[in-house]
């Protein structure tokens, strides 16, 4: 007979495995299905930008490209195959942020063809419009403000630049949450892969509002969020991207592959710290 403490270490042990299993499953099911939400956004960029290039490839037909017009051409359509390629190939939803980089960089690309084809200047290197990362490289900055917020300077585009200021609303790239289709920078934290590819190293290097997408992928402009303002606030001021209130902490912690490591170390929290990434 199995004296009565070996079996209740045998039952606590299998109860233990069990339990592990179930969380490993669930944990599991969980990234699966914020990579199923967050591809698809991806990939619906990405097949946006194969029809860009298409019509791109229509409207050069009939103009003589030069060397450089042909290299910035090529370059947006590798850039192009390469995301379609990473999309294929993505394992868990940080995977996207290359997806989503790719395509920043083939869309400033295509931006220097369309420039060299009428004749500008070269677009400035610059961080995507932030209403929408589609419309490419933003040209000029302006003060906007979510519902209930108070206005920051954003680099937008100047088709939506235009419309901001006449009163309409900007074009901006929507996404499903639930069952509502909101603003990317309301999607919430699961989203945070997508942002990180257009708007992360500019954000890094200064050129993007680093508190930006600390705050939107947190879901803190939702009308609906709970726990009010990033750091208390309610001028945008918390959860800067490089630390306190008015973003001049240094950076914080290791980038890694883990952008929940953050970017903190100042008294606005770190980057996406507290929620699950």
């Amino acid at each position: 007979m199995v004296p009565l403490m070996i079996l209740i270490a045998i039952v606590a042990v299998v109860a233990l495995a069990v339990s592990t299993s179930r969380e490993r499953t669930r944990k599991q099911q969980a990234a699966d299905d914020a990579l199923h939400k967050v591809r698809r956004v991806a990939e619906e960029d990405t097949t946006k930008f194969g029809e860009e290039l298409q019509e791109l490839h229509i409207d050069t037909l009939a103009t003589e490209l030069n060397v450089a017009m042909r290299q910035d051409y090529q370059r947006a359509l590798d850039c192009y195959e390469d995301a379609k390629q990473m999309l294929l190939e993505a394992k868990e939803p940080e995977d996207i942020s290359e997806v989503t980089k790719t395509l920043e960089d083939g869309r400033y690309a295509q931006a220097c063809v369309l420039a060299r084809q009428s004749g500008d200047d070269l677009p400035q290197r610059r961080s995507p419009c932030f209403f929408n990362p589609a419309h490419g490289p933003a040209q000029t900055d302006i003060e906007w403000a979510p519902a209930g917020g108070v206005k920051r300077e954003v680099p937008v585009c100047l088709a939506d630049a235009e419309r901001v200021e006449v009163g309409a609303d900007p074009d901006t790239r929507r996404v499903r949450d639930g069952n509502r289709m909101v603003p990317w920078y309301e999607g919430g934290p699961g989203y945070s892969s997508y942002a990180n590819g257009y708007y992360g190293s500019y954000a890094m290097n200064g050129l993007f509002p680093g508190f930006l997408i600390g705050s939107m992928m947190a879901g803190m402009w939702s009308p609906d969020a709970t726990g009010g303002e990033l750091g208390g606030g309610d001028d945008w001021s918390g959860g800067d991207l490089f630390g306190g209130g008015d973003g001049s902490g240094d950076m914080g912690g290791d980038l890694g592959g883990d952008l929940g490591g953050g970017f903190g170390g100042g008294d606005g929290g770190g980057f996406f710290d507290g929620f699950g990434f």
